[in-house]
């Protein structure tokens, strides 16, 4: 993607229609035989259909820290499985058909060779004892203590996020307090000659991805806080793992979790001190990243990053423009994004179409809609040309909601894709 933009004039630069565009995007993987991917209904890792014998019901916003856990195990053993995806209560109705099998409507759930299995825990012992451990198996005496340190720091982060602070001091001491649980996570890496907490990754590793990457996001986002600059052997895990094609396939970013956290987990309090909240503001506004050294991924930018956005949004194109009103120009606008995407070339959008914009740059969402380079290279495309509205340059659009997320419910694409 040119850094630079194009000196042709504003005025003469018009948007590429959407056949110029799709000769422009990425040609994407197969979702079934390529690498680990968010929207994947069915993975085979070169083995006949046949062989399959694991059904795998998980969200279908690739929200679920537990649903992570189960998907992360799967693609590191090359278990071959299915995907039925399922709504999360906090984004919309549950599924009868789900219900109907699992009465609570929990996720993550698992059906090997017709057996379900349900916790997230649970599962991963019954894929043990089917598909033998990743390393050393959950209840192995080497990963029980870690298991419980993993827990020790769920709570320590809880507690400090999630849970109003009456003062400063009470803050202050909620921090120390997770910072001293982060730094027992810290102790054990720094047992091993490698970055992972055993001699290799494995499911002592397993456990901790979902929630370490979901409280490095937060806590930049909420409370100030860089774990990964406060913990170097744990930001070395982290660049560990970011080799790893199997977790950047389930990686999300701080935008996707800061906003998709509150609903989940009853509320996420921020800090509110100026720090905070000029944090916050980049994250959601940009420039991304919005920092050196960049707090949320050491993985480099792919060549291809900013067309596979594009091959990402051209899937979806007609049912975003379809829930526009027809007089709001979006689709002028869109395409106006997509061309300063793909060819770095600045397009005046229709007036008025910057709230448009930006809602859309609010709404994608990490590894499902995309992987996070692209991700961040749309948002800034959409940011950039939402700018230049000739009337209402400076329009945001109303803030995301903390109790629910309906504002995602995933029907309306269903319904295209289907």
């Amino acid at each position: 993607m040119p850094s630079e933009l194009s000196p042709i004039p504003f005025e003469a630069c018009l948007p590429l229609d959407w056949l110029s565009l799709e000769t422009l995007a990425a040609s994407l993987d197969d979702p079934v035989e390529g690498l680990t991917n968010s929207q994947a209904t069915l993975r085979l890792f070169g083995q006949p259909e046949t062989s399959v014998r694991v059904t795998l019901y998980r969200d279908h916003h690739a929200w679920c820290p537990y649903c992570q856990k189960v998907w992360l195990w799967l693609e590191e053993r090359r278990v071959p499985y299915r995907i039925r995806k399922v709504t999360m209560f906090c984004y919309g109705e549950k599924e009868s058909w789900y219900r109907q099998r699992v009465a609570s409507g929990m996720l993550p759930a698992l059906e090997i060779d017709g057996h379900l299995v349900t916790e997230s825990d649970r599962i991963l012992e019954a894929l043990e004892t089917t598909f033998a451990p990743l390393g050393p198996g959950m209840n192995d005496p080497t990963v029980l203590p870690l298991r419980r340190l993993e827990r020790q720091i769920f709570r320590s982060w809880c507690q400090w996020l999630c849970t109003p602070s009456r003062s400063i001091d009470d803050d202050s001491h909620r921090r120390d307090a997770f910072r001293r649980a982060a730094q027992c996570m810290e102790a054990e890496l720094q047992h091993t000659p490698g970055p992972f907490l055993l001699s290799d990754f494995s499911t002592a590793d397993l456990v901790f991805v979902p929630y370490l990457e979901r409280m490095a996001a937060s806590l930049l986002y909420y409370k100030a806080y860089a774990l990964r600059q406060e913990h170097p052997a744990i930001d070395r895990w982290f660049q560990a793992l970011e080799r790893r094609p199997t977790y950047l396939g389930t990686q999300s970013d701080i935008h996707t979790h800061a906003h998709d956290l509150p609903p989940q987990m009853g509320g996420c309090y921020p800090s509110g001190t100026a720090e905070q909240q000029a944090i916050a503001s980049r994250v959601d506004r940009g420039p991304w990243p919005i920092c050196e050294p960049d707090p949320e991924t050491s993985a480099p930018v792919p060549p291809d990053a900013a067309a596979v956005a594009l091959a990402r949004v051209l899937r979806h194109r007609t049912v975003l423009v379809a829930r526009q009103p027809s007089n709001s120009g979006f689709d002028q606008a869109l395409r106006a994004a997509l061309t300063r995407l793909i060819q770095g070339t600045a397009c005046i959008p229709p007036p008025g179409s910057a709230v448009r914009l930006r809602d859309l740059r609010d709404h994608i969402c990490v590894p499902r809609d995309m992987p996070l380079h692209s991700a961040r290279l749309l948002r800034q495309a959409l940011e950039d040309t939402a700018k230049l509205d000739p009337r209402s340059p400076d329009d945001q659009p109303p803030a995301l909601s903390q109790r629910h997320r309906r504002d995602q419910d995933p029907r309306p694409f269903l319904t295209a894709s289907r």
